[in-house]
């Protein structure tokens, strides 16, 4: 025999899109930074570690870098 449910169906609490939107859209800058500050540190380090340029090198290259990257991410 077949049971045929004829009640309300239960769906689950209603959804906040725009928070839900707020969210998903923080997360990908996150992201987006994120990466971007990873791979600047990156060649920052490779600067640093083998040119003559030295820790200073380094941190003004990952300063470059990470400002171009904001500039071009926007």
């Amino acid at each position: 025999m077949s049971e045929h449910h004829t009640g309300p169906v239960e769906t689950g609490a209603a959804m906040d899109y725009r928070e839900h939107e707020r969210t998903y859209e923080g997360f990908l800058s996150v992201a987006k930074y994120g990466t971007a500050a990873c791979v600047a540190l990156l060649v920052a380090m490779a600067a640093g570690f083998f040119t003559a340029g030295g820790w200073i090198g380094g941190l003004l290259t990952f300063i470059v870098l990470f400002i171009a990257s904001i500039v071009f991410l926007r």
